[in-house]
């Protein structure tokens, strides 16, 4: 069955769903996982967001999200000014990347703390995302769902001790991805919940021994929107 926003497209400031409200998304999802609104921003831009986006203010979008905005903000024409009176420096590159789709941005992030984050994801129609790489880890998320990103050692029943611990507070993770750097190293936990998950749950998931960053999106209440 065809959600009513398959077929009318998003609410949103913009003329493209894929080049300005989707962008939006993807500056909102980095922030998101950031922790913070950055003060550095490096965005690269592939395929048609390089070759067309400027016209539809797909530059414009992501400053939006990375400043906190939505896709029916009607403060994203004014990304660039607002960003620079909050003190968020940017700059714009076009890039290369292979096999990536054509509506593609990589952002590299820094906080005013030192934390840093990229993340690649892809506007795929009508405001939707998928987020290709966080950290040059490969991942597959879409943002349709609640999602935690854990970080933690490879250690024997580690993942055990996190779906427990989200059963315990009462939330259904829909889907789940691992991915690891060696057998005993580093861990990268991308979980999709139904529920959301509580700022106290997720305080006891970082309490958790051996996970050592946790970052949480939680979705719009009408993704389509």
């Amino acid at each position: 069955m065809l959600d009513i926003f398959d077929i009318l497209g998003p609410v949103m400031v913009g003329p493209s769903s894929s080049h300005t409200a989707g962008a939006v998304r993807i500056g909102s999802m980095a922030r998101t996982l950031l922790g913070q609104t950055p003060k550095k921003a490096r965005i690269s831009l592939h395929g048609s967001f390089a070759e067309t986006g400027l016209g539809h203010g797909t530059d414009r979008a992501l400053i939006a999200g990375l400043l906190g905005m939505r896709p029916d903000d009607l403060r994203i024409p004014r990304s660039f000014t607002i960003a620079r009176e909050e003190g968020l420096e940017f700059e714009f590159q076009e890039v290369q990347l292979k096999e990536a789709h054509p509506n593609t941005a990589v952002l590299e992030l820094e906080s005013a703390d030192g934390g840093r984050l990229k993340l690649q994801a892809s506007s795929v129609g009508g405001g939707r995302i998928h987020a290709d790489s966080l950290d040059d880890i490969a991942v597959d998320f879409t943002g349709a769902f609640n999602t935690l990103i854990i970080h933690s050692l490879d250690i024997s029943g580690e993942l055990a001790e996190v779906t427990r611990t989200l059963s315990g507070g009462g939330v259904n993770i829909a889907n789940m991805s691992l991915c690891r750097s060696r057998r005993g190293g580093q861990v990268l936990m991308v979980i999709e919940t139904d529920e959301k998950v509580p700022l106290l749950l997720r305080e006891q998931l970082r309490r958790i021994p051996h996970v050592e960053t946790l970052s949480y999106y939680e979705k719009e209440d009408a993704y389509g929107a």
